[in-house]
């Protein structure tokens, strides 16, 4: 494919690290602040004003940052352990070609995703890098940022899965609209016909996308390899273990740990008695549990989360600019700006899909599912009441415009890059036939059902 080739020599050229890209969407939206919102009547200075918004974001985020710092963190740990290693080792044997190694990684993500975005995410960065690292072992010449792409894949269909923000958010009790649209359950939502049917159409035809893609270039100027060198870390100190430590060494006390966190895990969902009790904490939660359960001991699960972190080290760092980002379009009005224009152009039938693409605009600025609907939602929900638009739709609309760009913003592509050892300019041309025909699915979906 042509088209790819040279899309993947133009963004080698000028697409610049993560971190600055977040640096020039911060400086984007002070121009946008400046030119599209009015000054407060008490405000001496606009520009300065703005940097108060800045200022007052930067640290908003701090819980939601932590929870997805514990999504990516406890999920890479699942993915790292023996079990999961296995599953992985005995899964690469099968990609034994360019486009089946495409249309499995692919799969496996998005059907991982759909469980947990982190896990996904994870799961399928490590799946790419040994595929990546068979390849260079038995000298076969693979397209790796095709299948970097590929393991990136799930990140387009998370938020219609179980971990999916905005979703769980209204499925809550007490939250923040709920005096307007109540409680909506996932039954309405996640499990939605529409949402299901959208779901598996994404599960189906991007693997077999990415394995005709992987076909076409299998003989472009693309192919690379990959050092087979481990990215793991040194082995266990076999030091001599003395007194409490033993604790820390002991499967039965990992095991008890395990079992406990798994008891209260179960004791929780009973009580709740519906699906309110699938939130962002018990997700968490149940990842500590399993990843407990799964690691051999409490010192090799210690070891796990030491070499997890690093992957989780550009979110760390870069969600406070960000969440400055958010806090300049949430206090200056500039959401509403955004979200407004395409609210004037809807009408009963489109208001989904004009939610979709500024949910998609949005998402450029500020990468957070939760956080989008926190400032989107009452906006479109007020404009869906008027209209007489489903209100489970329109959340569900807001949900796919958040993770379709994902595969042109490159913010939670980190943890997948420091894994495989690529670059976002790598996996953007692949990223861009994804968000193509998701992008119709998508539009399709919401105007079907």
């Amino acid at each position: 494919m042509k088209f790819i080739v040279k899309l993947s020599q133009l963004l080698k050229k000028s697409l610049p690290s993560p971190f600055s890209i977040a640096v020039i969407l911060t400086y984007l939206t002070i121009i946008l602040a400046l030119w599209l919102t009015p000054a407060a009547p008490t405000s001496q200075s606009h520009l300065l004003e703005i940097g108060s918004y800045w200022a007052k974001g930067f640290w908003e985020l701090l819980t939601f940052s932590m929870q997805m710092m514990l999504i990516l963190v406890l999920g890479y740990v699942l993915a790292l352990t023996r079990p999961a290693k296995i599953l992985i080792e005995k899964m690469v044997t099968y990609a034994d070609s360019m486009p089946r190694a495409a249309i499995m990684v692919t799969f496996l993500t998005i059907l991982f995703c759909l469980i947990n975005w982190g896990l996904g995410l994870i799961f399928g960065a490590v799946l790419a890098r040994k595929i990546g690292e068979s390849a260079s072992r038995r000298k076969i010449a693979i397209n790796y940022p095709l299948i970097g792409a590929a393991g990136y894949s799930g990140l387009m269909v998370w938020h219609g899965g179980l971990s999916g923000s905005a979703p769980l958010k209204v499925a809550e009790s007490g939250h923040f609209l709920m005096d307007k649209i109540g409680v909506i359950p996932i039954s309405e939502t996640l499990f939605s016909t529409m949402n299901i049917s959208i779901a598996l159409a994404l599960l189906v035809l991007l693997p077999l996308l990415m394995g005709w893609t992987a076909r076409k270039t299998a003989h472009a100027n693309l192919l690379t390899r990959i050092s087979s060198e481990t990215a793991e870390t040194s082995p266990e100190n076999k030091a001599e273990i003395h007194g409490a430590e033993r604790l820390d060494h002991s499967p039965v006390f990992s095991g008890i740990l395990g079992i406990s966190f798994l008891a209260t895990s179960i004791y929780l969902a009973i009580r709740a008695g519906n699906w309110s009790f699938v939130t962002l904490n018990y997700i968490n939660f149940c990842l500590f549990t399993l990843a407990i359960l799964l690691s051999k001991n409490i010192a090799e699960f210690l070891k796990l989360v030491q070499q997890s972190i690093g992957a989780a080290s550009g979110i760390l760092i870069q969600f406070p600019l960000y969440a400055g980002i958010m806090g300049i379009m949430k206090y200056s009005g500039l959401f509403l700006v955004f979200t407004d224009f395409f609210v004037r152009l809807s009408s009963a039938a489109s208001l989904p899909v004009f939610t979709l693409l500024s949910a998609g605009l949005v998402n450029f600025f500020v990468p957070s599912g939760g956080g989008q609907w926190a400032v989107q939602g009452p906006v479109i929900v007020e404009a869906a009441k008027q209209l007489g638009v489903s209100i489970p739709k329109i959340v569900m609309a807001l949900a796919y415009g958040d993770q379709w760009t994902n595969m042109l913003q490159p913010f939670w592509a980190l943890p997948l890059l420091g894994i495989t050892g690529l670059k976002a300019k790598e996996i953007v041309p692949y990223t861009f036939v994804l968000f193509l025909a998701g992008g119709l699915i998508f539009v399709v979906g919401l105007l079907v059902f």
